[in-house]
This record gives C-alpha cells, structure tokens and sequence, in this order.
C-alpha cells in the first residue's frame, strides 16, 4: 500500500516515475489564465495569515465547507480568521476523493515546508507554524518560490494598466502580463452596461453610441492592451449562439434596444454576444492574439446569496446547454476569410469533450501548430477524473503533444501546486500507455512531450 501523497503520489509506473521526477517537476510554471489581482502584485501584498492566503476569495474551497454543514459566518462572515481556518481544517478530512484535499496538502507541503495532515487536531499547530513561515512572505515571493516564469491576470478594456506597468518596472522575476476580458461589454443586459458604455468611451477617446462604435473602442483597447504585452483575450459565453449570425443592422437595432432601457431577450442575447465575438475575433488574429473561450457555465444561481455576497462566490454551476452548431457557425465565418485567430475552447459540461475535441480539427491548419485548441479541465473538471480524460480525449481525437498545458484560472496566490497535481496525472497517462504497449518507451519523446505540455507549448503558442 503506498504511503499517503509520497514522492510518488499519482505516479503508478516507473515511466511515470521518471518522467515526472527528472522532467516535469522543476518546469517554470505558464500561467495563462488566471484571477489574481494585478494591485496585490504590485503593491506587493503581505498576507496577514494563512486563513486569508487560503480562504480569502476561494469559492473552491468556500462551497466544500458549505456542502460540509458550516455556517457562513465562519466562511465569509464575520469570525476571526483562525475561527474560519479551524472551521476548514475540522471539514476537510471527510472531502475524501475531492482534489481540494489533495490541493490542500500540496500548498501545505510547497509553501510551508509543513507535513502534516490537515484536521481539527492539527489545525493549531499549522496554524501556528504556517503563519510563521509566511510572515515574511508576499506576493512577489509566493510568484518567484513557486517558478512562475509568466503569470496573466484578467482585465477589463477600460483598466488603465498602471499597475502592470509599475510591475514591469519592478525588479519581480515573474513577469505579470494583462489579458483582456470584455464581460461587461458583453452582458448587455446587466444594470450597468450603459454607464459602462460612457466609461470605455471616455478611456478610448470616442463616444460609444453605437454597435459600431462599441467594437471600434474594444479595438482601440486591444492595441493598447497589445503594447503592455498582452496576448491573449477570454470571453465567458453563457449563452447559446444562433447559427445564423445577426446582420450589422440587427446587432445596431439590438444595441439601440438596451440603450433605450430594454432589455434584450435570450434569443437576442444570444445574437448579440455571438456578434461581438465574431468582431473581436478578427480584431485578435490583426493582432496574432489567442481567443480563450469559457464556455458553459450556468452563473448566480443562488439569487438570495447574490444579493447578499455577489457574484463569484461560490453559487455557479454547469450548464447543459447546446453549442456546438452556433460555435461551428461561428469558427467558420472567421475561417471563411482568413480571419480565425488561435483558439482555445474550454467547456464547463464534460459532457462536451468529444465535441469541442473535434470541432478544433475542423479549423486546424495554417502551419500553426495547435491552432485550435482543446481547453484543459478547467473549474469543475479539475479534477483527476477530468485531467486523465481530458488527455485521453484530446489524443483520442487529436494530438495530445500539442496541449498547451494547464490553466489555474485561480484568485488565490497558493493555487500554484495544482500544476505539480496536473503533471503528475500527465505523467501518469503516459507511463500507463508506455506499460500497456500503447507507445514504446522512447524516453526522448517522451520527455518532449513532457516538457511541451507542462511548458513549451504555451510559451511559444501565446507568444510569450
């Protein structure tokens, strides 16, 4: 029986072993996708204990305590820190099978050195020791002890960047990129939008009054975005898109509909969102940026907690709901004139994996090595079940060597040891096909598909 998480956790073969050990291990980390707060990188935030590094902001772990019978004032109410740290400690060892529990004990062992098992009779003596050890920590520290060689946060086109561009003049080893997130131009349904719509405006220089002029300023912000060393954009679409797209004057007379204080039907939505999509998509491959899709999530459900906490607090979910014809539709009128850029999908519903894994084959080319992409698990499938079959579906389907690796699409600064937790499964899968004879033992390929996955391949393919 092997021990509990030893050097070898996950790793059930001697390829695995040695591919893991002697490869992926010390990789630097990519982390093209994330929700860490540019102003706590450069204000260069201390964490006042390990309550607030752990718990602070971390629906994942805010929704195991709540399945687990705790009470909120010990989760986002007004408890003392180490009244809430206790509460967790006290819960988590019955989240047997959940990868938080592994994460846990991760972020434990690499960034406070601390090898005991999280409970109610440990928790005063991590509690204790781990504060101690991250007294003199911060956030440049957590980013550099970690190896995250490039690190991409999540910014609205109307975000000055100036604090981006304080970190770039800084002397922090990892360097901090924005990515470019147009939710709010996008929910044109939401209260705010036309407020915002004067915002972006003022910041771009133009009235946006119109469809036309709304994509004229997100451009202007992406050549703005461009030369702070962005890359990469990422849309959320929690919404089916048509199959037949909405004509320049439908998405005009749609624009003016919200404007005028009404709002858009789901139909509408629908078209409108996908309208933006298809503008910015030709705007991203001018600019030879990636386009992250997040598809698939089914948000606020809990309208009582909505109101009483906000949004992204640990009350979305799945959505059922069916993409792959509007999303087909869409690739292609990119495609049709040369103007699709890099692609990433990622699907919240695992029920979509074969899907999204061979629509990408539908629009691969251009000697563009992965140009569609096939998101890795991502949120709710970050899991192990969900990494091993999204590894076996991608190479069922496509080329697995070609995946740019894992997102930690994280808020927390501890989140990094779910890289060591993915390469670990990576290495797993493919010392289980190498013992099967499913693949020869060829260490050489091997190590480079290693080494493409956990690094290479995000770095050249966002072109960072």
């Amino acid at each position: 029986m092997a021990a509990f998480m030893d050097k070898d956790f996950l790793l059930d073969t001697a390829t695995a072993r040695h591919l893991y050990h002697d490869v992926a291990a010390d990789l630097p980390i990519i982390d093209y996708h994330s929700h860490l707060q540019q102003g706590e990188i450069a204000s260069r935030k201390k964490f006042r204990n390990v309550a607030e590094l752990w718990l602070g902001g971390d629906h994942y772990k805010w929704r195991l305590m709540r399945s687990a019978g705790v009470t909120e004032d010990f989760i986002t109410g007004n408890r003392s820190d180490e009244e809430k740290f206790r509460a967790f400690c006290k819960v988590l060892p019955h989240a047997i099978g959940n990868p938080i529990y592994h994460w846990s004990h991760l972020e434990l062992r690499r960034i406070f050195g601390i090898d005991l098992l999280i409970n109610e009779k440990n928790a005063g003596r991590i509690w204790e020791e781990a504060n101690a050890k991250l007294a003199p920590m911060d956030t440049w520290s957590l980013l550099e002890q970690a190896k995250v060689e490039i690190a991409c946060t999540t910014d609205d086109p109307a975000d000055d960047l100036l604090q981006h561009q304080e970190i770039a003049k800084s002397a922090l080893k990892t360097r901090v990129l924005p990515a470019y997130r147009p939710d709010k131009a996008m929910r044109i349904n939401n209260p705010g939008f036309v407020d915002y719509l004067a915002h972006l405006g003022n910041v771009a220089g133009a009235r946006v009054d119109s469809f036309a002029s709304l994509i004229a300023a997100l451009a202007a912000r992406v050549t703005f975005f461009h030369q702070q060393g962005a890359r990469i954009s990422d849309h959320a679409v929690d919404v089916a898109l048509p199959v037949v797209p909405a004509t320049e004057q439908q998405l005009e007379a749609l624009f003016q509909k919200r404007v005028a204080g009404n709002l858009l039907t789901d139909a509408e939505l629908g078209a409108y969102v996908r309208g933006i999509l298809t503008a910015m998509g030709r705007v991203y491959a001018s600019h030879g940026w990636s386009m992250c899709l997040h598809i698939g999530a089914q948000r606020n459900n809990n309208t009582r907690m909505l109101g009483t906490l906000g949004a992204d607090t640990g009350y979305d979910s799945i959505s059922d709901m069916s993409c792959s014809a509007g999303l087909a539709s869409m690739l292609d009128v990119l495609d049709s004139t040369d103007e699709l850029p890099k692609t990433m999908l990622f699907c919240l519903n695992p029920n979509m994996n074969d899907v999204l894994s061979t629509m990408i084959g539908n629009f691969q080319g251009g000697g563009v090595t992965g140009k569609l992409q096939f998101g890795p698990a991502w949120w709710f499938n970050d899991h192990k079940t969900g990494n091993l079959e999204q590894f076996v579906t991608l190479a069922n389907h496509g080329v697995l060597g070609t995946s740019v690796g894992m997102v930690t699409d994280s808020r927390s600064f501890a989140s990094y040891p779910r890289h060591d937790y993915y390469r670990r499964l990576l290495c797993r899968q493919l010392g289980q096909w190498v013992d099967g004879g499913e693949y020869p033992a060829d260490e050489s390929a091997l190590e480079q598909i290693v080494r493409d996955i956990s690094y290479e391949n995000a770095k050249r393919y966002f072109a960072l």
